[in-house]
């Protein structure tokens, strides 16, 4: 099993929701893992409850990310760290469009760069890229966000091209609504209310959901490579169909989003 020939992981987003999840697992797995988040205090509770070494570094701070790449040798990379803003392209402020790209995107271009020659000359290593159903699938407004996730499926089979001919695989997991705190964080309202309107009474996955999926992904013998996980509710379906018409000024809208 390929844990037991990896040593280190290094997880993004690691403070909280799925990249905590994650680097639980990777941790219980035997693997040190780093973890990296904004907040300092719940990283520090992290490394507290089951010993992962945090890092207090902003993704988006590329020379912190060299340096720190730098001086390790990785064998797992999680890609987790991401954000979102509501709202269509006609009401995005320019700092909505940048921290997206540059949280979403950026950030794991740059740390599979500093990353993936050293899994290629030690033949053997593991990206994972949590992206989003908004990668696949249109479901009104959040541009950037669409676009990012996007990006970062093209740079999960991209990087399957360039690590070839070596033991280096490259997974990506696609969520759909995972009972998290994104939603709070994203309409910045309180988490209890974001937990009564987007999670009660509905049936969610939860961040340990993901865990397993990335857990299952790792476990796979060597020669095989888990390229893509889509995880929904089993009660929530991508797509659908929206007819607009015109009657004078007013526009009419018919379907769902």
């Amino acid at each position: 099993m390929p844990f037991s020939d990896y040593k280190t992981a290094l997880v993004t987003g690691a403070s909280g929701g799925m990249g905590k999840a994650i680097a639980e697992r990777l941790r219980a797995r035997g693997l040190d893992v780093h973890a990296l988040a904004r907040n300092g205090d719940r990283l520090r509770e992290l490394a507290r409850d089951c010993g992962v070494i945090p890092h207090v570094i902003d993704v988006t701070d590329t020379g912190a990310l060299a340096a720190l790449a730098g001086g390790l040798e990785i064998d797992v990379l999680v890609n987790n760290a991401g954000v979102s803003r509501p709202g269509s392209l006609l009401g995005s402020e320019a700092f909505d469009i940048d921290e997206q790209i540059d949280v979403n995107l950026r950030a794991g271009l740059h740390l599979a760069r500093l990353l993936l020659p050293g899994m290629m000359e030690r033949d053997r290593g593991h990206i994972v890229n949590i992206t989003s159903m908004a990668g696949h699938y249109e479901f009104g407004g959040h541009i950037a966000y669409h676009a990012t996730k996007a990006a970062m499926h093209s740079v999960s089979r991209q990087l399957r091209i360039d690590a070839f001919g070596r033991r280096v695989r490259v997974t990506e997991i696609s969520p759909g609504r995972v009972e998290t705190d994104i939603f709070a964080h994203v309409e910045k309202i309180d988490p209890a209310e974001a937990k009564r309107k987007y999670f009660e009474g509905f049936e969610m996955p939860q961040t340990s959901d993901i865990a397993d999926a990335v857990d299952y992904a790792i476990s796979a013998p060597q020669y095989v490579n888990i390229g893509l996980i889509e995880i929904l509710p089993t009660l929530q379906v991508p797509g659908g169909l929206r007819t607009a018409k015109r009657d004078g000024d007013e526009v009419i809208l018919t379907g769902n989003k």
